[in-house]
C-alpha cells in the first residue's frame, strides 16, 4: 500500500509521523512524507521519501514580526484569535502548501493519505483521487467530548453540554480557512465547494474515516462519548533517540554529580525571556541542583553560566530524559511525551494552546507539581516546585509507573493496524 503522509508545523509536529512512517515501512508499505522542506534530510535520515512542501509559513512566523505577533499568545480563543488576524498574510503560503500537496499526491499516487489537522487540501485531494483518508492527531481537540473542554480553555471544569460546546471554538478557528479551501477544490481540483468543514468532520461522505490520536489511553482515557471511529492509539515514539552519541562534554557532566535537572522551552520565547532565564538559574542555585538548560529557538537566552549549570542548544530528549532528575517545560504534546515514557516528573509551565490541558494531565495524574503558568514564574515559586520535583518520592513513583505502562505499549505498531484494518 502506497502511503502519503501529509503534515506541518514545527519539529514536534513533524516527528510523530516520521516514527509511524517507520512503522508502517517496516510492515511492509510505501510511505512518503510531505511536510515543510527544512526537514527533508531529517525525513530521508530515516529511511522515508519526501515530498517537497514550502517553508514560507514557518519562516514567516520565525521573523521577529512573527514572533512579535505571537508571544505571550496564551488559551485557544485568543490563539484562534491570532490565527484570524494573520489570515490576509498567511493565505499566499497555505495556497502554496496546498499546490506543492496537490503536485506530491499527483506524483506518489498514493492509495492513503494520513494527514495533520494543519494540512487543509488532504480531505480534498483524497476525494478527488477517489482514495480514503485518515486524520492524526497529537491532541484531542477534534472530536468533541463532555469529559472534559477543548485543551486550550482555561480550567474552568464545566461540565458536560458546556465542554461539548467548546469544541465548536475549533471550528471557528479554521472556518476563516473555508473560502481559500473551496477556491483551491474549484480551481485546482475541479471539485464542487462545501458548505461544511469535511477536512475535520468523519460523518461528512467525504472526511476522513477516521481520527487516531497519537497519545497513550494511560495518560488521557478514551471519553466514552466518543464515537468508534476515533481512537487513542497510544504514543507515536522514534527509539533510534536512545542510540545517540552525547558529545564528552554532556557525558562528562552527567558523570560527575547527582542527576540534573533539565529546563528547555523549545520554539516558546513569550516576553522576558532574558529575566526568564536569569529566575530559572537562580532557583537552581537556591535549590542548590545540578541543570541542563536547552535554549533551542529561543525560550532561554544563555550569557554566564555557574559550573553547576550546563548549557546546550537542543537534545534528544529520549537519549537524555531517563539520565535525569527532572524536566521543567512548556508542555508540548512531543516533550510531556518524552518525560512520561522516562518516568520523569514533570513541572510544566505552559505558554500557550493545548500546552496548559497537559500540563494539568500531568498534575492529575500525580507525576508532576502544580503547573506554573509562564508568565507567573518567579524565584520563590519555582524554587518551591524544583525542591517536590527531586524530592517528592510519591510523585517519582507515579511518574515511573506512567513510564513503565508507556514503554510497555507499542503506539506505532498498533495504529499501523488500524490503518490496515481500514483499507
Amino acid at each position: 500500500m502506497k502511503i502519503l503522509i501529509l503534515t506541518f508545523g514545527s519539529l514536534g509536529d513533524v516527528l510523530p509521523y516520521i516514527a509511524l512512517g517507520k512503522g508502517l515501512i517496516n510492515a511492509g508499505h510505501d510511505v512518503t512524507i510531505c511536510t515543510a522542506c527544512r526537514f527533508k534530510l531529517l525525513i530521508e535520515e530515516h529511511g522515508l521519501a519526501y515530498g517537497y512542501m514550502t517553508d514560507e509559513l514557518l519562516q514567516m512566523f520565525e521573523t521577529d514580526a512573527g514572533r512579535e505577533t505571537i508571544k505571550g499568545v496564551s488559551g485557544v480563543v485568543r490563539s484562534f484569535g491570532t490565527i484570524s488576524r494573520l489570515m490576509k498574510q498567511t493565505h499566499p503560503s497555505n495556497w502554496k502548501m496546498m499546490q506543492d500537496s496537490w503536485a506530491v499526491a499527483n506524483n506518489v499516487q498514493p492509495d492513503l493519505i494520513f494527514y495533520h489537522p494543519k494540512a487543509l487540501a488532504a480531505v480534498s485531494i483524497a476525494e478527488k483521487m477517489g482514495i480514503p483518508s485518515v486524520m492524526g492527531c497529537l491532541q484531542p481537540m477534534i472530536v468533541p467530548t463532555a469529559d472534559f473542554a477543548v485543551p486550550g480553555l482555561p480550567d474552568w471544569r464545566m461540565g458536560g453540554w458546556l465542554n461539548r460546546l467548546s469544541y465548536t471554538l475549533v471550528k471557528l478557528g479554521y472556518w476563516s480557512y473555508r473560502g481559500l479551501v473551496n477556491d483551491f477544490r474549484h480551481d485546482v481540483l475541479g471539485l464542487a465547494g462545501q458548505k461544511s468543514l469535511s477536512f475535520l468532520d468523519f460523518t461528512s461522505e467525504f472526511g476522513p474515516k477516521a481520527i487516531l490520536h497519537g497519545f497513550s489511553s494511560h495518560v488521557v482515557s478514551k471519553p466514552s462519548d466518543w464515537p468508534a471511529e476515533a481512537e487513542i492509539c497510544g504514543y507515536w515514539i522514534l527509539d533510534q533517540e536512545t542510540k545517540w552519541s552525547a558529545p564528552r562534554e554532556l557525558k562528562d557532566f552527567l558523570d560527575t554529580g547527582d542527576p540534573p535537572v533539565y529546563i528547555g522551552f523549545g520554539s516558546m520565547t513569550g516576553k522576558n525571556v532574558k529575566k526568564r532565564t536569569e529566575i530559572v538559574i537562580e532557583a537552581l542555585q537556591r535549590a542548590n541542583l545540578r541543570g541542563i538548560l536547552a535554549t533551542g529557538w529561543g525560550g532561554l537566552v544563555i550569557t554566564k553560566l555557574p559550573k553547576s549549570i550546563l548549557h546546550v542548544d537542543t537534545i534528544p530528549h529520549g537519549w537524555l530524559f531517563p539520565r535525569i532528575a527532572g524536566v521543567i517545560h512548556h508542555g508540548g504534546a512531543g516533550t510531556t511525551a518524552a518525560a512520561l515514557l522516562a518516568g520523569k516528573p514533570s513541572l510544566i509551565c505552559p505558554f500557550m494552546g493545548d500546552q496548559s490541558f497537559w500540563a494539568n494531565t500531568v498534575y492529575e495524574l500525580g507525576a508532576g507539581p502544580l503547573p506554573i503558568p509562564q508568565r507567573n514564574i518567579r524565584v520563590e515559586n519555582l524554587v518551591q516546585s524544583l525542591n517536590q520535583l527531586t524530592q517528592n518520592r510519591q510523585m517519582h513513583v507515579a511518574a515511573e509507573d506512567i513510564g513503565e505502562k508507556l514503554r510497555h505499549e507499542n503506539g506505532v505498531e498498533h495504529t499501523v493496524s488500524i490503518l490496515e484494518k481500514l483499507i
